[in-house]
C-alpha cells in the first residue's frame, strides 16, 4: 500500500505567528554592528542581523560561567 500524505487545506495555525520585531540591517561588520547596537539587545531582541551570532555568544559565555563555577564547587 503506497503512503499518501493528507493535504492540509485549513489556512488558520493552532499557534498564531508573532509580528516580526523591528529590524535594521546594518552595514558594518558583525562585531562593529553587535557593539553599535548593544551586546545584549541584539542577543535578546534580534535588533539587527546578527541577533542569533550575538545569542551564540551569549550562550557561550553562560556555559564557560556555568563550567567555572561547577567545577570550583567540585574542587571544595
Amino acid at each position: 500500500m503506497p503512503y499518501h500524505r493528507k493535504v492540509v487545506t485549513q489556512q488558520k495555525e493552532r499557534i498564531p505567528r508573532r509580528p516580526p520585531p523591528d529590524f535594521k540591517e546594518s552595514e558594518a561588520g558583525m562585531m562593529e554592528a553587535i557593539s553599535e547596537d548593544g551586546f545584549l539587545d541584539v542577543a535578546l531582541n534580534d535588533v539587527n542581523q546578527y541577533g542569533p551570532h550575538a545569542m551564540v555568544m551569549l550562550l557561550g559565555v553562560f556555559a564557560s560561567l556555568t563550567g567555572l563555577v561547577l567545577l570550583a564547587l567540585m574542587a571544595l
